[in-house]
């Protein structure tokens, strides 16, 4: 195999190693093995075009075309000529199906279905980053940018996906890149025939020289720098990004990566609301969770996953807290009082396959949890949450949780709650806009106390207020958002819960935001399903001698509790609470929007049943996050700063060689005209003219004027640098050299006026020169291995085995 097929291999291996990071955002993964097959043509039509051989821009418009053609075969066969030829119904076909799989991008959560426009985003991806991996690193020889369209197709996978095993496709895709230099390097190896290498003596900054050895000799240290640099470069891959910052994960996401504790004994902030929305509009109501349970009605079942109790003016969070081991059973809930009524209800949980994130789902409160794996406790809260990567991953646990039903008289006449809880939870930021709180005012006019404006809050936002429930408003979780939220009072649960308790500790009531699920749909079986479009999140206030207590202010999702059915009193509390239940006692998968049921019957919930249903609802973060910001600004800075180092390298390297500064003894008149000869070879070097240290710096010089056709004043400069190198080196008494500095500058100048533009380009942008970094590097390595390596292991064991040695 030559050297340029084994180039080509590698680099359609390193391309369909990038490609394996997407295997967790689609399934079945079947489409990969299509994608690496007309990978594998594409390349061999690459290779026969560069045997022919064709110019490089048409051997890549020839890949392109194969490219086309392949596609057409896969996607289009049925309107192409031929079946193969694209033609404008191809065309057309093409732009519907990327039309529907940018559309089944946005609307299914991971592992989402391989759909045709899906698929054809996949495999036609993985074509075009083929195409300009094999251009970069084949026909034009250059593999090091070549990982640049590596490194897109991995980030974009990386981005949309918060997978467990994300590093183990980083490995794969970095092993294939480093797959690809390492052939690189070996194809210019066989080019050069000679390796500069450490041999003999030289004079500093003059690169190494020495023939190829067969064996082990001098051509085998660049071999094994190769390999010492690849391990470096992937330990500083796998290093770097952790301590740079990272995309966060939604709480009900596949896997829900943020938020979980390594064994640690904290747990720390998270937005729990980036994929909720989404996973509320999908087409399929995917089966998240099944349960069983004693209660006699389910209306009130709601799981719930964490609380969000920081609001921050950006979005709604988690409070990093403090976790413990799982008690045997948990302690009481905060606030509760034996006045009022709880019933103990047993449930029997289990989670699908597919759905796997940090946090567990439970009924609130829960009393006692029975669950295998490594879980911890948040008592805060009172939510459960996976330590060292422990998820929900088909889960089955059983919950003993308490039914609390207090009464509108209870919550009424509830006392002023402790005072370091009010600090918490009424705190909000200055930068919540003023109509929010004269809003609540506003609403909660004539309450006497704080369960009648939450009842009022409630009731303005789901019957009265004239709010719409859309779940295609866009979503968003900070103070803009609730104003704007307030002004077209149009959204979905998000909206509802993040204004209601924004709204509540506006008015010193002690609010947070809950995540999870509503109770799902009953089944034949007597099981009840929740699905994703049960997904939502509802407001929990704070009412001393109940403790948190739900509320529902958004219309058409689950039920309203029981005590906030109550007609609002006015100057006295009523004697008999209402114990009617709602009359919709098993929830559906999705809500019902009916515009034309009266708000009177709407409040009772008698037109949920007949309703039709509308999607889901749910929530996510809006706009961009700093963290997010900071992690595509990270990267952006990478990408360009990394690509110009070379070229900032030699500038600098120059600028000292050239200067004519510096101290005035015959010693330092050597060293500086030794550095502007170096200077001149180096450049020469860069524009394509390979050093020679066997050659003396005339014959150097003849060559350099030869082979880059160098004009009669640069040539007549060159002679003159070479001619002080003689005298530094040969004469008894050097004597200084005037205009050394001076002559190499002319000999660039004409280096760069001979040169075509596209030589001129790489000689700046990607100096050949620049290698000398990685020699240095590998011959410091060398010396470290030599001191630090095998001969002291070597002492140190035959320290180890003394007398035992001796006596065998």
């Amino acid at each position: 195999m030559s050297g340029s097929v084994r180039l080509a291999v590698c680099a359609a291996l390193a391309t369909a190693a990038a490609a394996c990071a997407l295997l967790p955002l689609v399934n079945p993964a079947g489409w990969l093995l299509q994608a690496v097959l007309l990978l594998a043509v594409q390349t061999a039509a690459g290779v026969a075009a560069r045997r022919v051989p064709l110019a490089r821009p048409l051997t890549v418009a020839g890949q392109g075309v194969v490219m086309l053609l392949l596609l057409t075969v896969v996607f289009a066969s049925g309107q192409a000529f031929a079946g193969v030829l694209p033609s404008p119904e191809a065309l057309h076909e093409f732009a519907l199906l990327l039309r529907e799989g940018t559309s089944d991008v946005g609307q299914y959560a991971t592992p989402a279905p391989v759909t045709d426009g899906i698929r054809l985003l996949l495999v036609g991806g993985v074509l075009l980053i083929g195409l300009v991996v094999d251009a970069l690193a084949v026909t034009y020889r250059s593999a090091a940018p070549a990982g640049l369209p590596l490194l897109a197709l991995y980030s974009v996978a990386a981005g949309l996906s918060d997978d467990g095993s994300d590093w183990v496709w980083f490995l794969v895709a970095a092993a294939g890149y480093l797959l690809l230099l390492l052939a690189e390097g070996r194809d210019r190896l066989s080019q050069w025939g000679r390796v500069f290498s450490g041999g003999a003596p030289r004079a500093p900054g003059m690169p190494p020289s020495g023939p190829v050895g067969a064996g082990g000799g001098p051509a085998a240290t660049p071999v094994r720098a190769g390999h010492r640099i690849g391990v470096l470069a992937l330990g500083i891959a796998v290093a770097v990004p952790a301590v740079l910052p990272s995309l966060d994960g939604g709480l009900l996401d596949r896997q829900g990566s943020g938020g979980g504790p390594s064994g640690g004994g904290t747990i720390s902030a998270v937005n729990p609301l980036v994929s909720l929305q989404d996973s509320l509009n999908q087409p399929e109501n995917r089966e998240v969770l099944r349960y069983r349970t004693s209660s006699q009605t389910t209306q009130d079942m709601y799981l719930r996953i964490v609380a969000l109790d920081k609001f921050d003016g950006a979005s709604w969070k988690s409070s990093e807290r403090h976790v413990t081991d799982v008690p045997g059973r948990l302690p009481a809930p905060t606030g509760l009082g034996p006045a009022v009524r709880t019933t103990s209800v047993d449930t029997s949980i289990s989670a699908a396959e597919w759905y796997a994130q940090n946090w567990l789902p439970l009924p609130y409160p829960a009393d006692k949890v029975q669950i295998d794996g490594r879980w911890r406790y948040e008592p805060e809260g009172r939510t459960l949450v996976g330590d060292r990567g422990q998820t929900t991953r088909g889960a089955r646990y059983r919950v003993t949780s308490l039914l609390v039903e207090p009464t509108a008289d209870q919550l009424a006449s509830a006392p002023p709650p402790n005072p370091r809880l009010v600090r918490e939870y009424t705190e909000v930021p200055d930068s919540l806009p003023p109509v929010v709180a004269r809003t609540a005012r506003e609403v909660t006019s004539g309450a006497s106390n704080a369960y009648e404006k939450a009842v009022k809050l409630q009731d303005w936002f789901a019957v009265n207020g004239g709010f719409r429930y859309d779940t295609e408003v866009q979503s968003g979780s900070g103070s803009a958002a609730i104003a704007k939220f307030l002004k077209q009072k149009a959204g979905f649960c998000v909206h509802f819960s993040f204004s209601m308790a924004a709204m509540a500790r506006t008015l010193g009531i002690p609010a947070r935001v809950a995540v999870g699920f509503t109770p799902g749909t009953s089944q034949a079986d007597g099981s009840v399903s929740v699905g994703l479009k049960d997904a939502h999140a509802w407001p929990e206030l704070y009412f001393e001698g109940v403790g948190w207590t739900r509320f529902e202010p958004t219309p058409s999702r689950g039920t309203q509790p029981d005590y906030t059915m109550e007609q609002t009193p006015s100057g006295e509390v009523p004697d008999e609470p209402s114990t009617d239940p709602s009359t919709s006692s098993e929830p559906t998968a999705a809500p019902s929007a009916s515009d034309s049921c009266p708000p009177e019957l709407r409040k009772q919930g008698g037109c949920e049943a007949a309703a039709p249903q509308q999607p889901g609802d749910g929530a996510s973060g809006g706009g961009l996050s700093v963290t997010t910001v900071t992690s595509w600004s990270s990267l952006a800075v990478l990408l360009l700063v990394v690509p110009l180092l070379p070229m900032l390298w030699r500038r600098r390297v120059r600028a000292r060689r050239l200067d004519g500064s510096g101290g005035r003894t015959e010693q330092d008149a050597a060293d500086r005209v030794l550095a502007a000869w170096h200077e001149l070879t180096d450049t020469a070097w860069d524009f394509g003219v390979l050093p020679d240290d066997s050659q003396t710096s005339r014959k150097a010089v003849a060559r350099i004027v030869r082979e880059a056709e160098l004009d009669d004043e640069a040539s007549r400069a060159a002679q003159r640098v070479a001619a002080a190198v003689e005298q530094v080196l040969y004469a008894p008494r050097p004597g200084p050299v005037a205009g050394v500095a001076d002559d190499v500058r002319r000999v660039l100048a004409g280096l760069r006026a001979g040169a075509g533009r596209r030589e001129r380009l790489r000689a700046l942008l990607a100096p050949r020169s620049a290698v000398q970094v990685v020699w240095a590097g590998s011959r410091r390595w060398s010396a470290l291995v030599e001191r630090w390596g095998a001969p002291r292991w070597a002492r140190w064991a035959a320290q180890l085995r003394g007398p035992r040695g001796e006596r065998g």
